[in-house]
Parts: structure tokens; C-alpha cells; sequence
């Protein structure tokens, strides 16, 4: 699911990236960014770390725009940029996650996000392992198929279709368990 946006085509990232034109980085930036941003948040956990990243896989785009060649996915390789990113972070960092009540706080900060939204996103995500919420993520926010999570992260599309269901069902259970309480 796109929730309105467009997707970004390979003859689009072409244009934009290949030129390095401001203007058109920054349309792809506009365009990008919340998927971007919501596949980092998903890796370190931290909404900080996860903005660092959104800006620098926007300046290693810009960066290399001159030699990009489109070829595949340009939202995959995009998103794989952010991967790698994120990955050297955790390793530099080796901190621990950040707490649930700090990722709150920015959330409350999202003036596009509904309090129940926002709730829900919390709630979630506490339920979920590093890799389902990233399968959840990838699959649900940024619209990806399962075979193209599984060429992503190098896994088997059994095992990626497997996390995905199981993400699910934890996400249903979560979310029952909490309705029987309120009920209560």
C-alpha cells in the first residue's frame, strides 16, 4: 500500500537522481522520505538515530547521482542504501534500544499521526522481533512483495513469508489480549 503516493518509477529516478539537480533531489526526497524514515525507525529502534540516517542516505544518493544507473527497483536499492546505513550505526553505536517512552515522545511530536495511530504504532511494534517488524514494515508502509523483501535482506521467501504471518498473528494477538483487558 502506497496511501496516495506515488511510486517511484525507474525513467523518475533517472531524472531525478541521475542529473544531481536540487530540484529534483529534493522532489525525490519528498516523495521517499516516510518510506525511508519508517524502514530506519524499524532497524535501530531509535527515532534519532533513525533521522541521521534518512539524511545521510539522502546524501549518499546526491553523492552518487552522477554514476547511478537504474536498474531494478530504484526504491530497493534506495532502501537497501538505508539497510547499510542503519546497520553501520548499530555497529558504531552498540547502544541499546531506546526506550518505549522516548519513541512516544516523537511520535506525540508527528502532528500527521491521530493519537490512536500513534498508539497503535507503539503498541505494535513492542510486540514484534528486529526482523518481523522490518518484513512488517517493508511490506505494509513501503508496499514491497514478499520476493522482493526476500531478495533485500538475502533470505529465503519461505522464511520472509513465515516472519510476515507471524508478525501478524503476534500484532492480532497483541491486540486482543489488550481489547479483553479494556473489556474487563
Amino acid at each position: 500500500m502506497h496511501s496516495g503516493r506515488k511510486i517511484v518509477t525507474k525513467d523518475c529516478a533517472r531524472r531525478r537522481i541521475s542529473k544531481r539537480n536540487r530540484c529534483e533531489a529534493a522532489a525525490l526526497y519528498r516523495q521517499t522520505k516516510a518510506s525511508v524514515f519508517g524502514y530506519a525507525l524499524s532497524l535501530p529502534k531509535n527515532p534519532y538515530d533513525a533521522e541521521d540516517v534518512l539524511h545521510d542516505c539522502f546524501v549518499s544518493i546526491y553523492s552518487a547521482a552522477e554514476g547511478y544507473v537504474a536498474s531494478g527497483k530504484p526504491m530497493a536499492w534506495i532502501l537497501t542504501i538505508t539497510r547499510n546505513l542503519c546497520l553501520q550505526k548499530l555497529r558504531s553505536s552498540r547502544a541499546c534500544d531506546v526506550p518505549l517512552e522516548e519513541l512516544e515522545l516523537y511520535l506525540r511530536e508527528r502532528a500527521a499521526l491521530t493519537l490512536e495511530d500513534r498508539a497503535l504504532i507503539e503498541y505494535c511494534l513492542a510486540a514484534l522481533s528486529d526482523s518481523e517488524r522490518e518484513i512488517l514494515l517493508l511490506h505494509a508502509v513501503s508496499g514491497f512483495k514478499h520476493r522482493e523483501i526476500a531478495d533485500m535482506l538475502a533470505l529465503p521467501l519461505a522464511t520472509v513469508l513465515s516472519k510476515y504471518s507471524r508478525s501478524l498473528k503476534k500484532v492480532r494477538t497483541h491486540l486482543a489480549k489488550e481489547e479483553r483487558t479494556d473489556d474487563k
